[in-house]
């Protein structure tokens, strides 16, 4: 394979990919060593992001669970995605990208347990008890369907994986962009000790986060052989998200610290 991209570069012709994957030079086994660099380090921030989460949080805040369980399905993720890119096999493909869609799925269910106040609290409603566990058995099926259908089928269908992660990460990041909007646009009451119109001024880093991950996410789309067959489009955009995870922990502490949630702690 080496051979023949040396050959490729030296008369200046186009590299090919392999099984669909760039030429990487390994480094002690790695196949793709800048992947596994940097999903690593999106695993330590996550780890980071939730000793914040246990330390800045008080304890009976109605979201410190939810974004403790978020902070370890995301580090199960970026673990097997370290693993996947060590060695890339069919075991090690399908555990990175069901942990990824697991972490996902998580982030959506925790966003919409937040923005429509589902989560537990000792005044909550039988109503809101049943819309609760009704979301979280939406959730727990879809993923388990997701995976069925992904590990059943004959072949993997990377289509159809690639367009079930997107809209639910689009789904995602939209419910952060309405919250982020001016009271009078946002469907949402946001905090359930405040009128809606309260509106803190860092609620407009949601906006920023989606952003971010909507450009951070185009990396995806622009597919390029490695730079001195090490950095490719891929390793660069798990780069990229690692100032994103520490700016969005520091988002979810900061709103759970808002006065709006006087009451309920």
């Amino acid at each position: 394979m080496h051979f023949i991209t040396d050959r490729a570069v030296e008369i200046g012709t186009e590299i090919q990919q392999y099984h669909g994957k760039w030429p990487f030079w390994r480094l002690g086994g790695m196949q793709e060593p800048a992947s596994v660099a940097f999903s690593l380090l999106n695993l330590w921030f996550h780890i980071r992001g939730a000793k914040e989460v246990q330390l800045k949080i008080p304890e009976g805040h109605p979201m410190k669970r939810y974004y403790l369980i978020f902070a370890a399905v995301s580090v199960n993720a970026w673990i097997w995605s370290s693993v996947f890119h060590t060695r890339d096999l069919p075991a090690t493909e399908k555990l990175d990208y069901f942990s990824a869609a697991l972490a996902i799925l998580y982030a959506l269910f925790y966003t919409v347990v937040r923005l429509f106040h589902l989560y537990s609290v000792p005044n909550l409603t039988s109503n809101r008890r049943l819309i609760h566990n009704t979301w979280a058995t939406i959730c727990s099926l879809a993923f388990l369907g997701h995976i069925s259908y992904l590990t059943l089928l004959p072949r993997f269908d990377y289509t159809y994986n690639m367009a079930f992660n997107l809209v639910i990460g689009m789904t995602h990041n939209l419910l952060w962009l309405l919250y982020s909007f001016p009271s009078f646009l946002s469907p949402f009451h946001r905090f359930p000790a405040r009128a809606k119109t309260y509106r803190p001024g860092y609620v407009g880093k949601a906006a920023l986060f989606v952003l971010l991950t909507t450009a951070a996410t185009a990396l995806e789309l622009l597919d390029f052989p490695p730079w001195r067959r090490i950095i490719d489009a891929h390793s660069l955009w798990h780069l990229s998200t690692v100032p994103i995870i520490v700016f969005w922990y520091k988002f979810l502490i900061q709103d759970a610290l808002d006065d709006g949630w006087k009451g309920l702690r």
